[in-house]
């Protein structure tokens, strides 16, 4: 990307400011481990439980350091964002905890937890067809009929900053690591984890996880240009993202070691482990780092892991349903 036509791409040094922000406001989640999945995947693998955040995902650390990073004026305005939930929760909780109207564009098709949810911080849910609507027109449209300020999912620099303190956390916890997870998307929690983990531990080798399908991702890394898909359809609805971003690709595609994929059947066995195991309750995309490792996507045998659990938002009714032995 060329900063001259838009936002500089962000640095360790905006990870860093971003922990300021967040210090005392974001939880702090522990580095957790299981003797159980260290010995599936012989391997010592250390979890960062993002499911045990605040409003449930690691998206309250971007859209709280975005709110916080805007002016006074913008602020007053408002922000208007759009997102298939987690993002949505963490602008509406962050404006909530902030002072600052927010305005969310959900899909229709939205797990209801998470429209409830955003509607509980006080965000104006607006609904729409993913499949038939184009939500960036939707917000353009809404910024300049209100004047509200865009804070998209993943592609904005104090979004990428505020993800990259997760790794940050995890890094400063759990010592050097070999080999790091992390779910892709959008690209905003792989671009802040490779800004992190590039400063703090160089020798580690950093992997983004993408559901098989939707990898876009992998296919624009190996073409070396953002790849554009149709909506996936997986039970991942966090990673329903169909492009990388302008400012998430060219970190990833400067630091990633790779992208590999992982079906929805190993979400599944990923989900039941964490609810037997480890009494931990992840969404299928909060997953999509550990089954790469249990389903060994990625060779972890042997190395120190790192394993981003990035959230735990599913209505229940969809996680009994999902870890329910199959007939």
């Amino acid at each position: 990307m060329n900063a001259q036509t838009g936002p500089s791409l962000p640095t360790y040094a905006d990870v860093e400011a971003a922990a300021g922000r967040l210090k005392g406001i974001a939880h702090h989640t522990p580095a957790m481990s299981s003797a159980t999945a260290n010995r599936r995947t012989q391997a010592s693998l250390v979890f960062k439980p993002e499911n045990l955040q605040r409003m449930g995902a690691f998206k309250f650390r971007g859209g709280y350091n975005a709110i916080a990073s805007l002016s006074p004026e913008q602020k007053k305005a408002g922000v208007v964002t759009y997102s298939s939930g987690n993002h949505a929760q963490a602008i509406a909780y962050a404006g909530q905890l902030l002072g600052v109207p927010t305005t969310i564009i959900m899909p229709n098709d939205a797990p209801a937890a998470k429209v409830a949810a955003t509607e509980g911080y006080g965000g104006q849910v607006v609904r729409y067809d993913r499949y038939k609507e184009n939500r960036l027109e939707i917000g353009n449209k809404l910024s300049a009929e209100r004047g509200l300020t865009i804070i998209p999912p993943y592609d904005h620099p104090d979004v990428i900053a505020g993800q990259g303190t997760a790794t940050k956390e995890l890094i400063e916890d759990a010592g050097p690591l070999d080999i790091l997870l992390v779910p892709l998307g959008g690209g905003g929690l792989l671009a802040g984890a490779l800004l992190a983990a590039k400063a703090l531990n160089p020798g580690c080798r950093v992997f983004g996880v993408e559901p098989e399908a939707g990898n876009d991702g992998q296919q624009s890394l190996r073409k070396g240009e953002i790849v554009a898909i149709g909506v996936p359809k997986t039970i991942a609805d966090g990673a329903q993202t169909a492009f990388l971003g302008d400012l998430t690709f060219p970190i990833i595609q400067r630091e990633v070691e790779d992208i590999v994929t992982v079906s929805d059947a190993a979400l599944v066995d990923a989900m039941r482990f964490f609810a037997e195991r480890m009494k931990l309750v992840v969404e299928p995309t909060g997953c999509l780092a550990a089954a790469a490792a249990f389903s060994g996507a990625v060779p972890v045998e042997g190395k120190r892991v790192g394993i981003i659990l990035s959230g735990g938002n599913v209505d229940l009714a969809s996680f009994a349903r999902f870890i329910a032995p199959s007939a």
